[in-house]
């Protein structure tokens, strides 16, 4: 390799590195402020739905309601519905943007994973995707393993979007209702800390009503209006808080990903730049033995 194409290559990398340690700064500015968000909405969805599954074993479910549901989200009762399953319904969350090290790759692996295992057991996936990276990996995988994609989404914004976490609540719900899907779950990842998450897998429908743990409610607590028409309100909300503590979860991971990965991808570049400075000093050096050379063999020549 000539000096030339050396010093081309060492001109390129330093160019790349600079695009890397500004993407790794952005990313470390954003991550603290989701962490942050992540460790507030902790308690706050511990606690709802804590109070949901104690409203669910105060409720009579053969009780009449003031009026009917609007939305398929509303319908708790059937929501409440432990039925065969026979398709199970996966929100997939992963984002559109790449250079995240492996933080797609794995979400990715995880479903496909998950895919196998009910097709074995005879039962249907169909996903629901957040972000176009899992996306385009899914699309190509589809017909290997046998899935459906219900419907799409872009990717959640940093910090999350409680309105995202709502529109996919109600089509979630819908499906559920119309029994195109029997239960519904998200693959997503649990933030940890700024080095490290995990893929897991969260259990949304059907709302299961035997939890360990969680008390009963005063029996001289009253509810106005009825405590049904107040669950047909309340369940949507807790179904929309579960997904946008996904959201804010990926985020978070997704963020922290991105920034380890650039500052591996700095340290990289460090080492290739400090390699090829000492081939191309080799190369200069060669160089000017052999220009030496070549003028010593000419002064010879004349003498």
């Amino acid at each position: 390799m000539n000096q030339k194409s050396i010093k081309d290559r060492i001109t390129s990398i330093k160019s790349t590195q600079k695009i890397t340690r500004a993407m790794k700064m952005v990313a470390a500015a954003k991550v603290k402020k989701c962490e942050n968000a992540v460790k507030a909405s902790r308690p706050f969805t511990k606690e709802m739905t804590e109070m949901l599954y104690k409203l669910l074993k105060a409720v009579d479910t053969n009780a009449d309601e003031d009026t009917k549901p609007e939305k398929p989200s509303q319908n708790w009762r059937i929501l409440l519905e432990k039925r065969k399953t026979k398709n199970i319904g996966i929100l997939v969350i992963s984002s559109d943007k790449g250079l995240a090290g492996a933080y797609n790759a794995n979400v990715v692996r995880y479903v496909l994973k998950e895919i196998k295992h009910l097709k074995e057991l005879g039962i249907g996936s169909k996903l629901f995707v957040i972000g176009q990276k899992g996306l385009n990996v899914l699309k190509r995988e589809q017909k290997n393993y046998d899935f459906e994609i219900i419907k799409t989404y872009p990717a959640f914004i940093e910090g999350g979007s409680s309105a995202l976490g709502t529109v996919v609540g109600d089509d979630m719900s819908t499906a559920f209702v119309n029994n195109e899907i029997d239960e519904m779950k998200i693959i997503t990842t649990r933030f940890r800390n700024m080095m490290s998450y995990s893929v897991e897998e969260w259990e949304i429908l059907p709302i299961s009503q035997k939890q360990e743990n969680i008390g009963h409610l005063s029996a001289e607590m009253e509810f106005e209006p009825s405590l049904p028409v107040m669950l047909r309100y309340l369940v949507p909300f807790y179904i929309a808080n579960i997904i946008y503590q996904a959201l804010l979860e990926a985020t978070a991971s997704e963020l922290a990903s991105r920034m380890t990965a650039m500052s591996a991808a700095c340290t990289n570049a460090d080492e290739m730049i400090r390699t090829l400075t000492i081939d191309y000093n080799k190369a200069r050096q060669s160089a000017i033995t052999q220009e030496i050379t070549e003028v010593v063999g000419g002064a010879d020549a004349l003498g």
